[in-house]
């Protein structure tokens, strides 16, 4: 299973700033996620075309059955990642991002400036996360246990969890 985990941010894409939220993603995954899955990285900068060119890559060409994205949920001028995430899914799935900011409120105030948001495209599955790494966790945490079977009902491959970590829910039977 490829899973592809895209940062947004001018700054990390120029160089100028390490990169903490796709290694944050990865080593979530890789403490989760017990199916062989293949890590796809990309850091680019925040242009919508961009952002959607690389999606649609990491879903159609890569075949990655989920998309990690991180920064770029935010309120500024150049948070566009909803945006891009939105024009390239052909279904919304806003239970994602109503639970991650549900649970970041709980922590901060300010998470209700948060736009996460997650969306199908073909057999992939798309979440948008906040760019600090300790929200990266707790917005996974919350929605991890709905990924698999999400995948399940879009046609891709069975992901299977670390149940020590995550336990999947899955109905009865599937």
């Amino acid at each position: 299973m490829n899973i592809g985990i895209i940062t947004i941010s001018d700054r990390a894409s120029r160089g100028e700033y390490e990169d903490l939220g796709g290694p944050a993603i990865e080593r979530y995954l890789d403490e989760v996620v017990e199916s062989s899955h293949l890590p796809v990285r990309r850091i680019i900068s925040d242009d919508q075309d961009l952002i959607e060119q690389t999606l649609i890559e990491l879903c159609d060409r890569e075949a990655c059955s989920l998309v990690v994205t991180t920064g770029g949920t935010g309120p500024a001028v150049r948070d566009v990642t909803p945006e891009a995430t939105e024009t390239v899914c052909e279904k919304m799935m806003p239970g994602f991002g109503e639970l991650m900011r549900k649970v970041s409120l709980e922590k901060v105030p300010t998470a209700i400036l948060s736009r996460q948001t997650a969306g199908i495209r073909g057999e992939s599955l798309v979440i948008n996360l906040p760019g600090k790494p300790k929200a990266i966790s707790e917005c996974l945490d919350a929605v991890f246990p709905a990924i698999p079977y999400c995948i399940d009902l879009i046609g891709g491959p069975r992901m299977t969890t670390n149940e020590s970590r995550i336990v999947a829910f899955r109905p009865k039977g599937r």
